[in-house]
């Protein structure tokens, strides 16, 4: 299958202040703040779900194509998506704007005080699927992730115009999309990705029933966190797929990125649902075990060893011969 992951490309400044923000304000002057903080580590990121899940892919061995926007500082993440096995040729290039950035301090009390700036990713509206398809012969599934409002509605409608089955994943827009929009976004997809949380906020800004939701896409896809995943189709029992047993939890950070990629992944090799679920589930393990989204390495013995441990040895002689 050729996927394409539409979505944020992304990097993330991660700072930590030893004080506390509280300590610096002072209550009868907060209409005039005023503040530098002088902090102790920086971390830079890579980040952003469609380069997430594109990552997580390559990792796997699916070659998955990125669609997004990004910044003429772009040249160093490419490089490495490259080298794991992402087709990045589809990424436009802004010539004006930086990738889009996520800046962030965090004190000793775990506050924090972030800004995101979108930059580049305000581009990816001009993206055409159309031209994607035909650079790689054709698209057989078009995930679509955050990214610019308006291109996702817009890679959302050019799917249904020409007949492009595509999963929808609103994640972290969902809080500032209306129910017209949701309801637009989800309206045919082949697969809806979505939260637990994020299933009860899609029903209650669309106005639809879980029900009539399944009715109206495909496959609904819903991650419970620790409990694993539920696949459900419309007159179908549902699909309860478990979590593997962690080493540490690290970092939650990009977990839901991760099952997404393994769960595509499957798709393409043809394994069924369930053990695409699997698959997904097993890879968020490795990244929960780590710190940031994209600083996993994927050994296949060790892959397969965790994975038979959790799934049985079924499940692993179905998924092996898959995997790079």
């Amino acid at each position: 299958m050729r996927i394409a992951v539409t979505g944020s490309i992304a990097t993330d400044h991660l700072m930590t202040f030893p004080g506390r923000f509280a300590d610096q304000l002072v209550a009868d002057q907060l209409h005039t703040v005023s503040l530098s903080f002088l902090v102790d580590n920086l971390d830079v990121r890579r980040g952003g779900v469609g380069a997430n899940i594109c990552f997580g892919m390559g990792q796997l061995g699916t070659r998955p194509i990125l669609v997004g926007a990004a910044g003429s500082d772009f040249d160093e993440y490419r490089a490495w998506l490259d080298r794991h096995g992402v087709d990045t040729d589809s990424v436009r290039i802004s010539e004006v704007l930086h990738t889009a950035r996520f800046v962030c301090t965090t004190d000793a009390d775990h506050n924090q005080i972030g800004s995101f700036y979108t930059g580049a990713m305000s581009e990816a509206r001009q993206i055409e699927l159309q031209s994607v398809a035909e650079r790689v012969g054709g698209l057989d599934l078009v995930l679509i992730g955050a990214d610019d409002p308006e291109a996702m509605l817009r890679h959302t409608e050019e799917c249904r115009t020409r007949s492009i089955p595509f999963a929808a994943d609103f994640s972290q827009q969902i809080a500032r999309m209306d129910g017209e929009e949701i309801r637009t976004l989800l309206d045919g997809a082949t697969y809806l990705f979505s939260n637990e949380y994020e299933k009860g906020l899609i029903e209650s800004k669309t106005g639809w029933t879980d029900e009539e939701i399944l009715g109206r896409v495909g496959h609904r896809v819903t991650t419970l966190g620790a409990r694993g995943v539920r696949i459900e189709r419309a007159g179908e029992d549902p699909i309860e797929v478990g979590v593997p047993e962690e080493d540490s939890k690290v970092d939650p950070t990009g977990v839901g990125d991760a099952f997404r990629a393994g769960f595509l992944s499957g798709l393409s090799w043809g394994v069924g649902l369930e053990r695409a679920a699997q698959v997904g589930c097993m890879l968020a393990t490795l990244v929960i075990e780590t710190l940031g989204t994209q600083e996993y390495t994927l050994r296949r013995a060790h892959f397969m060893d965790r994975f038979t441990k959790a799934y049985g040895h079924e499940a692993a002689t179905e998924v092996q011969d898959h995997l790079a």
